[in-house]
């Protein structure tokens, strides 16, 4: 026995209805992405990991203390004590964490003038500059030290906006 009509109008409204969903499920494919999104700058707590995953120690967090009186730049920095990687004593050091690139290079030279207040020798001054980030502190700093907080900057920083 074949179907009546109204069974044959069912199966092919059911087909169509398939197929659609089929189409909208292969055309949502198309905007999937498959490459990892490019990665963004990390908030204290991710730079500070990839400063202790390089086996630098930090001790004494203190947020909101640029090392100067410069109310724009407590906003952004974070003071603590790093050793370690031939660092046998702990160095002070400031983290100004900016916003994004703009707000870095707007702010960026103010460091330099806020630093005066913190350092008591001008040629042993160091700094790591990562956008957004700016990392500075008395030096000198031991080799391995410094350049496992370059590396962390570099590696929080992500794209750097």
């Amino acid at each position: 026995m074949s179907p009546s009509p109204a069974g044959r109008f069912v199966a092919r409204a059911s087909a169509a209805v398939a197929i659609g969903l089929a189409a909208i499920i292969v055309a949502a494919c198309g905007f999937v992405s498959t490459t990892p999104p490019a990665p963004t700058p990390a908030d204290f707590q991710g730079i500070a990991g990839e400063i202790v995953r390089r086996g630098v120690v930090i001790e004494r967090i203190v947020s909101g203390d640029p090392g100067c009186d410069d109310p724009d730049l407590a906003r952004t920095a974070i003071r603590f004590d790093a050793s370690g990687l031939g660092q046998a004593e702990p160095m002070t050091v400031y983290l100004y964490i900016f916003r994004n690139r703009d707000a870095y290079e707007r702010l960026r030279s103010t460091i330099d003038a806020c630093a005066r207040a913190y350092v008591t020798d001008p040629d042993t001054f160091e700094s790591v500059e990562m956008s957004p980030f700016v990392l500075a502190g008395q030096g000198p700093w031991a080799d391995g030290f410094g350049a496992a907080l370059r590396e962390a900057l570099v590696v929080a920083a992500g794209t750097g906006d």
